[in-house]
This record gives C-alpha cells, sequence and structure tokens, in this order.
C-alpha cells in the first residue's frame, strides 16, 4: 500500500471505511488474529493521511458469510455511504472480506467508480474507474467466489464420503447414541429412554395414528425423554405430538444410517432479498442410506409399514381415498367411493338415532340449485359390506381372537412398566442429591442451603412417583386367566358375537374392514331402489354386491287445521276472494309458502268439500251492511261507527280477527242516530256533572243498558247524549 499517487485532497476531505468481518462465531472465537489484523488498518488508514476522526469501523458483520445468502446490514450500510459520496477509501484485508459473490462485489465497485472512491487491501490502491485497476479488482471478487466454490467442494465431497460409509457422525434422535469405533450407533444406556421409545412404537401398532399415542402419553400422565443438540443430559418432559411423529418417521429407529433427508436451497421473497429453506426429500432422492448400519428399535418392514400407515392417515387427496379411522358409525368412512364420478364420498348422520349415510362432494345445477349426484343412507350398505367381510374373515377369526388376547396382555403393563421406571429415576436423583449434600462443608450455609433444598425436592418427586405408581398397581386389572383365555378363543368361532360385542367400538371395526378393504365403490340407482356395491379386497380380488335400499316418499303436504275451519267458517259469509284477503291479513300462508289467492282458498274448499258462499234467500232481521254502507244510510262517519263498535254501543258481526265487520240496521239501532237532542238527555260533560261519576263510569253503564245514549247528527252540538234526567209525567196534567 505505498501507491500514494492515487490520493487526491478530495479523497482526503471525505471519510475512511475499514470493513472487518469474519465467516462464522467459529472463526470469530478461534481466529481472533486475522480479526485483530483488520481492525489494524485504522492505524494504516491515518498512515495514508486521514485523520483518526475521520476513520470509520464497520464491524457488524462480524459472523455472517459473505457468500450473499445472509443479509449483512455492515455491507448495506457501506454501499449506502459509498453512494451518498462520503466515503473516500474502503479499507479491507482482502476482496474476500468484502464480498464472496460477484452481485455485491461488482456493485460495490460501480458505486465507487461513479462517486470517486478508492479501494485498498494488503496488497496495494486500487481505483475502479481506471480500466487495470477495475480488471484486477474483478479477477480478486473472481477468485474469492471461485475460492469459496473450491472449499465448500473439498468439505462436501469430504462428508459425503464419510456418509457413505456411514461413518459421518451427525445428531442421533432420542434413544441413540454414538459408540467408540467408526460408525458405531448403539441404543441409549438409560433403559427409561429405550422404554419410552419402544412404547411409542408398540402403542402405534395398537392404535394406528401418531395423534393416539401422543394422547395415550397424555393421558397416561408419563413424560417423555428431551436430548437438546448441544447438552448430552437427557431431561424428561411433557411430551408433544411432534416429539411422536419424528420417532415414528426417523429411519435410524429400525437400524438404517440415512443422510441427505433434506436439502438448503435458495430463493427470491417478495421483497426481492435471497432465503434459504429446507426441504423435505423423497426417500428416493437421499444420498445415503443404509440398512442394519446399527440395532434398531424395530425392523425395516415394520418401518415402512408405519410410513404406508401414517400416510393413508392424512386428509385424501382429490379422488383418492383413505383418512385416519374416526368415531362414528359410519363404517365405510375412507373406503367408500362415488360409482357415478370417483370422488370419495362425505359420511353424514341423519335422524333421532343418527343414522349414518354417504354422500359425494360434487354438486350437478339442477333446476337452479346444486344437488348432489349420490346420497344415500348407509344401514343396508354398512350391513352388506359387514356381512362379506365376516365371511372373508371367518376361516381366520380363532387365530386373530387369540392374538388379539396376547396383545392385551402384553399390553396391559406398558403404562405401569414406564411409571416403575419413572420411580427408579426419581430415586437416582434424591440419592445423588443426598450425595452431594452430604459432601458439602456443613460450615458453608451458602451452598449448603441450596443443596439441601434440592434433595428436598428430590424426595418430594420420589414420594409423589412412589405413590402415583401405587395407585396405578391397585388400579391394573389381572391377567387374563388360562380358563378366561380358553373362553376368548371360544368366542372366536362366532365372528358376529365378537363383532357386535359392546366392548367392540366403531373405530375397531373401521380398523378392521381397513384390514382387508381398499375400496368400495357404491352406485345408486333411484328408479329400482338399489345399490350396486364394487369391493375391491387387498391383493386384487374383486367381490360385487347388490344391495336393496327402502322406497323413500316425500311427506305429504297439508294445509294446517286451523286454516282449514277459518275458511270453513268464512265460507258461510264471504266469497273466495275475500277470504283470500282475510288470511293474507292475519299472516297465513299456503303449504308451499305463498299468499293466498281466490283460486287457492277454491281448491282448498273443494279438497275439504266446503261449502261455496250463496246469498241467504230469506233475510234475517234487518239486512247485514258493512260499515262503510251503514255510515251512508245513518248519516255519520264511518269512524263514528267504528268508535261505538269498540266502545260496545251497537253489536256487530265478524267471524274471525281481520275480517269485515257486518252491521244489522234495525229499528232499534236507527232509533240511536236522531237529528235532535231529546228532552231530557245530556251530553257526556253535564251528565258526569249530574251524576257526579266519571265519564268510564258513565261508559260502563251504557253499555250495561242502565243508561240510554243517541248520537245527534245535527245542530252545534253533535255526538253522544245520555239520558241523565228523568222527566217523568207532568205535575200540572190532569189526572188521568
Amino acid at each position: 500500500m505505498s501507491d500514494h499517487s492515487k490520493i487526491q485532497p478530495g479523497h482526503l476531505e471525505r471519510a475512511a471505511y475499514v470493513y472487518v468481518r469474519q465467516s462464522t462465531p467459529h472463526q470469530l472465537e478461534y481466529n481472533r488474529e486475522s480479526t485483530e489484523r483488520q481492525y489494524a488498518l485504522v492505524e494504516r488508514a491515518r498512515t495514508l493521511g486521514w485523520r483518526t476522526e475521520q476513520t470509520q469501523v464497520i464491524d457488524e458483520d462480524l459472523g455472517l458469510s459473505g457468500a450473499g445468502t445472509a443479509v449483512r446490514a455492515g455491507f448495506a450500510r457501506l454501499t449506502a455511504e459509498v453512494a451518498l459520496g462520503r466515503v473516500g477509501i474502503v479499507l479491507g484485508l482482502e476482496a474476500s472480506r468484502l464480498a464472496r459473490n460477484s452481485a455485491d462485489w461488482y456493485r460495490l465497485l460501480d458505486l465507487c467508480a461513479m462517486t470517486d472512491t478508492l479501494i485498498g487491501d494488503s496488497d496495494g490502491l486500487y481505483h475502479p474507474a481506471q480500466f487495470n485497476d477495475r480488471l484486477l479488482l474483478g479477477l480478486k471478487g473472481t477468485m474469492s467466489e471461485a475460492e469459496l466454490h473450491i472449499i465448500r467442494a473439498r468439505l462436501d465431497g469430504g462428508i459425503r464420503n464419510k456418509a457413505a460409509r456411514g461413518e459421518l457422525r451427525r445428531t442421533l434422535p432420542v434413544g441413540l447414541v454414538w459408540g467408540e469405533a467408526d460408525g458405531e450407533v448403539r441404543l441409549h444406556p438409560d433403559a427409561a429412554v429405550c422404554a419410552a421409545v419402544r412404547a411409542v412404537f408398540a402403542r402405534f401398532a395398537e392404535f394406528g395414528s401418531a395423534r393416539r399415542v401422543w394422547l395415550w402419553f397424555r393421558a397416561e400422565g408419563l413424560s417423555f425423554p428431551l436430548q437438546a443438540n448441544t447438552l448430552a443430559a437427557i431431561r424428561w418432559v411433557e411430551p408433544t405430538y411432534t416429539a411422536i411423529h419424528n420417532i415414528l418417521t426417523h429411519p435410524a429407529y429400525a437400524g438404517a444410517y440415512a443422510y441427505g433427508r433434506s436439502r438448503h436451497e435458495r430463493y427470491v421473497d417478495a421483497t426481492g432479498q435471497i432465503r434459504k429453506r429446507v426441504r423435505r426429500l423423497p426417500r428416493a432422492q437421499w444420498a445415503v442410506l443404509i440398512h442394519d448400519h446399527h440395532p434398531g428399535f424395530i425392523d425395516w418392514a415394520t418401518y415402512e409399514a408405519n410410513q404406508q400407515r401414517l400416510v393413508t392417515n392424512i386428509h385424501p387427496a382429490p379422488h383418492a381415498s383413505g383418512g385416519a379411522v374416526r368415531k362414528g358409525a359410519a363404517l365405510l368412512q375412507g373406503l367408500a367411493v362415488c360409482g357415478h364420478c370417483g370422488r370419495p364420498l362425505h359420511t353424514h348422520y341423519r335422524g333421532r338415532h343418527g343414522a349414518p349415510g354417504y354422500h359425494c362432494a360434487g354438486k350437478t345445477v339442477v333446476n337452479g340449485r346444486g344437488l348432489y349426484c349420490l346420497s344415500v343412507g348407509g344401514v343396508q350398505i354398512d350391513a352388506a359390506v359387514t356381512g362379506a367381510f365376516r365371511e372373508a374373515l371367518a376361516p381366520a377369526a380363532l387365530q386373530a381372537t387369540v392374538r388379539a388376547a396376547e396383545q392385551l396382555e402384553s399390553d396391559r403393563d406398558a403404562a405401569l412398566r414406564q411409571w416403575q421406571l419413572a420411580l427408579e429415576r426419581a430415586r437416582y436423583a434424591a440419592q445423588c442429591a443426598e450425595r452431594r449434600y452430604r459432601a458439602v462443608d456443613p460450615e458453608n450455609r451458602l451452598v449448603a442451603r441450596g443443596l439441601e433444598a434440592e434433595w428436598e425436592r428430590s424426595l418430594g418427586a420420589r414420594a409423589a412417583a412412589e405413590s402415583e405408581l401405587a395407585r396405578r398397581s391397585a388400579q391394573q386389572p389381572r391377567t387374563l386367566s388360562p380358563q378366561k383365555r380358553q373362553r376368548l378363543a371360544a368366542l372366536g368361532t362366532d365372528l358376529a358375537q365378537v363383532w357386535n360385542a359392546p366392548t367392540t367400538t366403531d373405530q375397531d371395526r373401521k380398523a378392521l374392514l381397513r384390514s382387508l378393504l381398499e375400496e368400495v365403490v357404491i352406485a345408486v340407482n333411484r328408479a329400482h331402489a338399489s345399490a350396486h356395491l364394487t369391493l375391491r379386497w387387498r391383493g386384487g380380488l374383486i367381490t360385487l354386491l347388490a344391495v336393496q335400499l327402502p322406497r323413500s316418499h316425500p311427506p305429504a303436504l297439508r294445509t294446517d287445521e286451523d286454516t282449514i275451519a277459518l275458511v270453513r267458517c268464512l265460507a258461510v259469509h264471504y266469497c273466495d276472494a275475500v277470504i283470500a284477503g282475510v288470511l293474507n291479513r292475519q299472516g297465513r300462508r299456503t303449504v308451499r309458502g305463498e299468499r293466498f289467492t281466490a283460486g287457492h282458498v277454491g281448491n282448498l274448499r273443494r279438497y275439504w268439500k266446503i261449502p261455496h258462499f250463496q246469498p241467504p234467500t230469506v233475510a234475517p232481521e234487518g239486512p247485514a251492511l258493512t260499515i262503510q254502507q251503514a255510515a251512508q244510510t245513518l248519516e255519520v262517519a264511518p269512524s263514528t261507527l267504528h268508535r261505538w263498535l269498540n266502545d260496545g254501543f251497537i253489536a256487530g258481526e265478524q267471524d274471525t280477527p281481520g275480517a269485515p265487520w257486518r252491521i244489522r240496521l234495525t229499528d232499534e239501532l236507527k232509533a240511536r242516530f236522531v237529528a235532535d237532542v231529546p228532552p231530557g238527555y245530556l251530553p257526556m260533560l253535564e251528565t258526569t256533572k249530574c251524576l257526579g261519576v266519571s265519564r268510564q263510569t258513565v261508559l260502563q253503564r251504557v253499555k250495561r243498558g242502565e243508561l240510554d245514549a243517541v248520537h245527534v247528527r245535527r245542530g252545534r252540538r253533535q255526538g253522544l247524549y245520555i239520558k241523565a234526567i228523568d222527566t217523568g209525567p207532568d205535575l200540572f196534567d190532569p189526572a188521568p
């Protein structure tokens, strides 16, 4: 860095930036000499003519790679300062410290050339605006990127070569540890850890679902071993679904050595940044897979069967059957396939007792709405498939029952064994705590108090484990006796009795069906009320079944009894159009939810044989007039008649609420409407004063007939008048 001719006064007026970077935290911790050399460039900038206060050090990127995949905040700040023209020189120990990828390197060169910024390293000073210097800097950047590629190729080649022999030591899952020899893998020396792992595989063979295994651990209150990547000690924690699923899917538990199960990929996110992600690869793309590499908890055939079972538990893809066994009485859940479109059938339950049924998810538009191409009850179909299954399984019924009894006996002590191991672990922890407490100097109370508290906690955990083990031992059912085993084996001859036993759940029946059946294709013929079933068994055999379905009749539509009775009552006095108006005003609707019309009322009458309205041949006492007709005859307003009807002064006829009023125009009614005020009749106010009662009392007495009332329709004081004064005979009249 002795060529000072390229440094101009304009460069010295701007700041000098020293970029410091180490690729990994390991290099930052152990390769400290390189870090100190990079910080020493501050003194080099001072010898080149920059003052100390002008020199800026950027070291935010310590521990980050310069390959371009990591987001380097320090390099981004450096390029921003260069673009703003605030930098006179950029100093780095070498080109690889600034960048190990062409994108970042050439972007920095372009910015330095445009802003007249120098670049310096251990070999000299360069001006990117000059052709020779830019050419040399380009070669340095290319060599830096090529060097990174060579280093990676050497490392990857060595790793892959060692992994191909099964000797590359990677992190092993819990339950497995590395041995002393090259590539030696052993089972964990802790029996409790191995027992927990074996319990996972045993429960999965019984339940067939990773989630049910996880729920079993939680229901039994069992803890699960956890081993961190950086710590060798085992921690016992509450089991998680992820831990259970990882054990079931990791090939190391089947004694296989696998390398390259995942791959790191780079991609561009929505903001344009380069990101990294881990992609799980299928088994065919694994780099290394060595069978029988070490002792495992299961064999490879069991591992493959478990993977296939886990795949079938996933929600099936379109036009594919499968799915985990769930609760419910529909036995063909996950097996039934539509015979019309090939889609997997969904289950539903209807009725008071929840009868199962199957329907197709595909809909076709009919009359403006979507209809399922298949929807059928499942009672008869399940019975037919069950019968075919029993016939196919009858020869192996006895053997299956005995095997189930043996499996039941072997599984009974699984949870109890886990608690016994937990008690042993608690006792060992208490003994260790006691030894640590007794080994400490009693005078050192600062340490003794902590060890004493730890000893007390260990004793409490041991006591809790002992009480829990005693409680579970008392609840543990007894082992089957030879007599009970013989009796259970005798039941195997009658598969129907075992199938219909109360202890056999719907999930057990579904699991049994799936053990032999792959799918059941259902095609329904509504015209003949039958279903055609195609049973495809494992192994390729096909069975055809024809099932008769119950004929379904739609419920009869019938008008409610109240509406029929009302129509029967109104038909005596009114025509169909008036009756329809009355029914609509009351908010009544036809059986199809429509408003009543004259045609609807006529059809209803004719169906129920209700006579049509006929005007009476002999008129009753006084003609029956409507409110408007009576108001015209009596020369009053219709509101007056409505008010008198509501007050009860006159009588009216109405067959039902909402029907028109009818008023009989009799001589008595006509006499209540007069032109002039009769003698002895007073208006309402004077009547109340004369009688000394309230207005309401006067109206009540008029309704009861105790007082006479008339309506005066002429004069200045029209309205209601009450006879409150009895004139009686004249005293001056001669005696009769």
